[in-house]
């Protein structure tokens, strides 16, 4: 009676720890912090009272479907340092990068900041928390949205608001 209660608490407790992972936990798995963060609370705000530059580090289908206003589009997979400099030369404006959740658009940040820029921050949480606060977003034609790209259905998991459009 008592190991079979104890593998029922194991059980359970393991259960528990694997429920609790966090967006936290996700981003200290993947992200090394090399590029530091600004939530999206810091961001909105900025957005406000200063100019900011917001790279969407995604693949082109998911921009297509939403973007953070004023975001324009770099890419991931076909990513180019020397291409954005020709129409943003380094600075020390404040860019934003983002992706879904903060992963893609840390590496991006990388390579901006090796190309000579020098304050750039990662969106913690992504398009993803974005939309999760309640922060519009516009399609392709600036108009408001509900979609959100989730990039895969595994990652889809960590948009909690708008409609998931895998496409």
């Amino acid at each position: 009676m008592k190991l079979r209660f104890l593998n029922i608490l194991l059980f359970l407790l393991g259960f528990q720890g694997y429920a609790q992972e966090s967006l936290h936990d996700l981003l200290n798995i993947y992200n090394t912090r090399s590029i530091p963060y600004i939530s999206v609370e810091e961001l909105r705000m900025t957005q406000i009272h200063e100019k900011v530059i917001i790279l969407d580090a995604r693949e082109h289908s998911e921009y297509e479907i939403s973007k953070i206003e004023g975001a324009h589009y770099v890419g991931f997979s076909d990513f180019s340092s020397e291409e954005l400099m020709k129409v943003i030369p380094p600075t020390d404006s404040l860019i934003v990068v983002y992706c879904s959740l903060g992963i893609r658009s840390e590496e991006i940040g990388e390579k901006l900041k090796k190309s000579g820029y020098s304050n750039v921050r990662n969106l913690y949480g992504g398009i993803f928390e974005w939309k999760n606060k309640d922060y519009p977003v516009l399609d392709s034609e600036g108009i408001e949205t509900e979609k959100v790209h989730p990039y895969s259905k595994a990652w889809g998991k960590w948009l909690l608001k708008g409609e998931k459009v895998y496409e």
